[in-house]
């Protein structure tokens, strides 16, 4: 990911994602430059709608993309950009870098010249509550059919438009389909017999294993301490459900104490209390943490969006062969389906709706579902778009790619999401409490309490705009 803090907020580990929300009230600031959504901005006067422009893209227009320049790049938008300017339309596409979104392109947003697309992706992404009466719905885009000649929303995984909709309203489409997982090299299990595990109870057996060969079972480091926590969360909502997913999702009261999350933290606690966590995490740099994993093999698993693989390739061992789980319920009594996984859309491209040329971003976007874009993007990037079927059976050489595409063909659409934690900007406060868990030194009463506390702070804050979750 870009940073890890952006990937956490943006990839909803915390954002997914992934959506590390500047909150602010609706109505205020941005919000009170905008125009009602859904319109064509008063910018490029529209060209005639066809087969081949269902957008209505004027002929030679320019198209201005601003794209998060992360760990994904700019290039996989460049390579759309000239498929674009080879078609009928002759339209220009002038593709932007930036690490600063919010900073760079909020005021456009109040001054009404806001790019045709932006990549709202990074930890300075512009908060979603801020801009949601701004932008076009894109229901349009997967109405259309793709450079091929399908309908887009035939070509898709399920759930890919959950992460963008607020309030009902499709805002922003995720380009980059994001696994969350636990993830091994399969060469280290095989060598020493290890077990991949199925559940949490199988965690302990496992670490007694570790421990024996001279490794850990787990490793962290202090900016992606939230790594464990959307584990152990995930775990819990794939084990229960809903029961668990929707008061976490709304700021529920108790929320932190149902059942499966403490029988969950009570496991993990005793994990970490019997050694099996790698010390020292709190003071460690993320991706030195990640290498200790990846190229020293000092611990088994790691818990990661499945970004891990392209993240770390430079710093991963020779014949590491890296392979990915689904995170696992707490035991074998689950009540979601069998391959129910946490999967979602992230990088989410917007269209402005006072933009110059909406129906170039719309365009640019159509063209990056197209079946060459996503597939020259997964070859690249190690990683799927939302658009299946392009990844083969080898993963392009990638063993954890392949993973990506068992688990996702497993899960079908039995997949969730997570958003309250990003879209309420919470990551930066739930950091220093999983640090402190993570090296020992909280109790599961102590977390559970410390976690309630920052949830019921934004219930009753009234200045923070609640959005309901479902």
């Amino acid at each position: 990911m870009e940073t890890k803090d952006a990937s956490i907020s943006r990839r909803s580990l915390l954002r997914g994602a992934a959506l590390a929300a500047v909150m602010v009230p609706l109505g205020v600031s941005l919000a009170s430059c905008a125009a009602p959504g859904g319109g064509s901005g008063g910018g490029t006067a529209g060209g005639t709608k066809s087969a081949d422009n269902p957008f209505g893209v004027a002929a030679n227009s320019k198209v201005d993309a601003v794209i998060f320049d992360g760990g994904y790049g700019v290039d996989y938008v460049e390579n759309a950009a000239k498929i674009m300017e080879k078609g009928k339309t002759g339209a220009t596409v002038k593709v932007s870098a930036s690490t600063k979104i919010a900073q760079e392109l909020q005021p456009r947003f109040v001054g009404g010249n806001p790019p045709d697309l932006i990549d709202n992706s990074g930890a300075n992404q512009i908060g979603w509550n801020t801009i949601l009466d701004q932008l076009e719905t894109l229901d349009d885009v997967l109405d259309a059919n793709n450079l091929e000649g399908t309908k887009i929303s035939d070509t898709l995984y399920g759930g890919v438009k959950d992460p963008g909709t607020f309030n009902g309203k499709f805002v922003a489409l995720n380009y980059v389909m994001t696994v969350y997982g636990i993830w091994y090299s399969d060469k280290v299990f095989k060598d020493n017999g290890f077990t991949v595990p199925k559940t949490w109870q199988d965690l302990k057996a496992l670490g007694e294993a570790a421990k024996a060969k001279n490794k850990y079972l787990f490793v962290w480091g202090k900016e992606a301490a939230t790594y464990y926590q959307t584990l152990v969360v995930d775990s819990a909502v794939i084990q229960s459900g809903d029961d668990v997913r929707l008061p976490l999702e709304n700021l529920k009261e108790g929320c932190w104490s149902h059942p499966t999350l403490q029988s969950i933290l009570t496991i993990f606690y005793d994990l970490i209390q019997a050694g099996y966590m790698k010390p020292g995490g709190a003071g460690t740099q993320f991706t030195q943490a990640q290498s200790q994993w990846s190229l020293d093999e000092a611990a088994l698993l790691y818990p990661s969006g499945s970004w891990i693989e392209n993240e770390m390739k430079k710093q991963t061992a020779d014949g590491f062969t890296m392979k990915g789980i689904g995170e696992i319920p707490l035991d074998d009594k689950q009540t979601t389906p069998a391959g129910t996984l946490r999967a979602e859309a992230g990088e989410p491209f917007i269209v402005p709706t006072k933009a110059k040329n909406p129906a170039g971003g719309k365009e640019l976007l159509r063209t990056m579902l197209s079946k060459d874009s996503a597939t020259a993007f997964a070859k690249s990037k190690l990683a799927p778009t939302i658009v299946k079927g392009i990844v083969p059976a080898d993963g392009f050489g990638s063993t954890a790619l392949v993973s990506q595409k068992e688990l996702l063909d497993k899960a079908g659409d039995n997949v969730f999401t997570i958003k309250a934690f990003g879209l309420y900007g919470m990551n930066s406060d739930q950091l220093p409490i999983w640090n402190s868990f993570l090296d020992g030194k909280m109790s599961v009463a102590d977390i559970t309490k410390a976690l309630q506390d920052l949830t019921d702070k934004i219930r009753n804050d009234s200045s923070i705009t609640k959005i309901e979750i479902k």
